[in-house]
């Protein structure tokens, strides 16, 4: 990677440390993201939600839509990357995958 799309890749890391509350992210992601970009890292996030709690890979495409493959994926993140998915799992209190309260939506 090039040093000026590492720099483009912490801009946009620090404009996260900037969003004050949920409005604020819901408006900003909304912008930024498609509905179906959207749509995506939600079903991620929840992928991980559900590996965490060691769901079998068909329940979670089954809840989620993603490939087995893209399941696999964010296995290996959460048990061999940078700690981000385990750290906000932590950070929530998650400990079943539908713990996190029902909002408005994004949009």
């Amino acid at each position: 990677m090039t040093q000026d799309n590492r720099k483009k890749i912490e801009n946009l890391f620090l404009i996260f440390l900037e969003l004050k509350n949920l409005s604020d992210a819901k408006r900003f992601l909304r912008d930024l993201l498609t509905e179906a970009e959207l749509l995506e890292f939600a079903n991620r996030w929840q992928a991980a939600q559900m590996l965490s709690e060691e769901i079998p890979y068909t329940a979670i495409q089954s809840k989620t839509g993603l490939s087995s493959r893209t399941i696999a994926r964010i296995s290996l993140w959460l048990n061999k990357g940078m700690g981000g998915y385990k750290l906000m799992i932590k950070r929530l209190g998650i400990h079943h995958h539908n713990s996190i309260p029902a909002g408005k939506g994004l949009y």
